[in-house]
């Protein structure tokens, strides 16, 4: 079930709302956790067994976890803490990347004339996301941030919390914890703050993302013998705009879905495309992510504290594993790589803390997203092939013109949302229109609520009627 479907929009998410509205205030995790596990199971199926296991695991050994809890030594947790992540990255790596691994080792055994099995799994949606969320709810119940839940019912609102699900925000237990008891009471305020985040979202996806994706999927699709100057760079800048409005218009829709239930979720996005390095721009692109890797992984292995080789190590190692926790293709371990060349050059290089001067700071600035760009090139293409044979066209200017497929997909409406939805590459850092459609109290954003909410969302309610959406990007992560 997606967000952007008619049975979700005009069934689940009504039913839902009137149930915890009607409920006794101390039902809401209740109603949350058991309409999070339809939510999941009715696109997950059997592999729904699968997330219940690990919620189980992890529920019944965190208590031991605990600093002042069961007289087991500290060292006796320590191994317990290793234990338990160890069985959640397995149990990851098994069903993401068992396949491409075997598929690997195939094509090496053909070199010598064997055949070896290749494993096949269906990939279960959100694995990666709840993954993490276990991994950050026994880390800091380890070291002592959050008691452990006693609750089961509240657990399985945290892991299973249908908005955050499927593709996130990666939600830290810490910035939680304290929402799960029940003492939130303001109902509609929740809801009337919730619904223009949520009609915001969906208007981005509905109407720019899916609007852009038979423009970006037809460039992709070209031959390599038919690509030219025009379509490599039509499908790098659609795809590059097709993955922000998407990806970053779910995030809108599980916040504001989230603070219509009673919680409030981190902030995902904050205007990346307007970054000046490349440093910035992973301050503002899939924040969650981001300082998940930074409490969880760099900050363990020492951060920036043991000088510069060290500093310049740990930031390769989160690149690597942020690209390989994207997907099981090579495509994502270049791209990984590729972003943690360009920190490790920027901090060498003193650029991190960004250009003085306004010249200096849009040169930087029209950079960061060339580079940015490249590396969606790399992130979109099905191979590395593939990938190569875009950007050696993009670097190549040639007079060839569009394809007759491409010229196809680019409609004139299509056309000018591209410019629209382009815009967004001259925008200000300042003002992200999420947070400030939700909380900000002044007559301007009274009005952009209307705005959003009656047109916006009515629009977007047409579009999904009519059969034109399509799944969210990160759902295949």
């Amino acid at each position: 079930m997606s967000f952007a479907s008619p049975l979700f929009l005009w069934y689940f998410m009504p039913a839902v709302l009137a149930v915890l509205l009607i409920a006794p205030r101390g039902w809401r995790n209740g109603v949350v956790a058991v309409a999070s596990l339809l939510f999941y199971a009715s696109g997950a199926g059997g592999t729904t067994l699968l997330l219940l296991v690990c919620i189980a695991v992890n529920y019944l050994v965190a208590p031991a976890l605990e600093p002042d809890e069961w007289d087991l030594g500290r060292a006796r947790k320590r191994w317990m803490l290793i234990g338990v992540i160890t069985l959640n990255v397995s149990i990851l790596f098994v069903w993401k990347y068992a396949g491409f691994l075997t598929e690997q080792a195939a094509v090496l055994a053909g070199w010598f004339g064997l055949e070896t099995p290749v494993v096949e799994l269906a990939l279960p949606i959100g694995i990666s996301f709840y993954t993490f969320h276990h991994i950050s709810y026994v880390v800091d119940i380890y070291r002592g941030e959050r008691r452990a839940l006693r609750d089961p019912v509240s657990f399985v609102t945290y892991i299973s919390m249908f908005p955050q699900l499927v593709a996130g925000p990666i939600v830290r237990y810490h910035e939680i914890a304290d929402q799960l008891p029940q003492r939130r009471t303001h109902r509609l305020d929740d809801i009337a703050a919730g619904l223009p985040r949520f009609a915001l979202g969906l208007t981005k996806k509905a109407v720019v993302a899916d609007s852009l994706a038979p423009v970006a999927a037809a460039c992709f699709a070209t031959p390599a013998e038919e690509m030219t100057f025009a379509v490599a760079w039509l499908g790098a800048i659609t795809y590059t705009l097709q993955l922000y409005f998407d990806f970053s218009g779910y995030s809108d829709m599980a916040i504001g879905l989230a603070r219509m239930l009673g919680f409030r979720l981190p902030e995902n996005f904050a205007r990346p495309y307007s970054s000046v390095t490349v440093t910035e721009f992973w301050r503002r692109w899939h924040m969650s992510l981001s300082r998940w890797f930074r409490d969880y992984v760099y900050i363990p292995l020492g951060g920036n504290r043991g000088g510069k080789r060290k500093t310049y190590r740990n930031l390769w190692i989160i690149f690597l594993l942020t690209g390989v926790w994207h997907g099981a293709n090579w495509t994502f371990v270049v791209w990984g790589l590729f972003h943690g060349a360009l920190l490790v050059a920027e901090r060498a290089l003193g650029w991190d803390r960004g250009p003085g001067g306004t010249a200096a700071l849009v040169g930087r600035r029209i950079l960061t997203m060339l580079l940015v760009t490249a590396g969606w090139v790399v992130f979109r293409a099905p191979d590395l092939a593939s990938a190569l044979n875009v950007l050696g066209n993009m670097v190549l200017p040639d007079l060839s013109g569009l394809t007759y497929d491409v010229e196809s997909a680019l409609s004139n409406q299509r056309l000018l949302i591209l410019v629209l939805a382009a815009t967004v590459f001259l925008l200000p850092g300042r003002s992200v229109t999420g947070p400030y459609l939700e909380s900000a109290r002044t007559r301007p954003a009274a009005v952009l609520r209307v705005a959003v909410v009656t047109a916006g969302l009515c629009y977007a309610a047409i579009l999904v009627a009519t059969g034109t959406f399509s799944p969210f990007l990160y759902y295949q992560f």
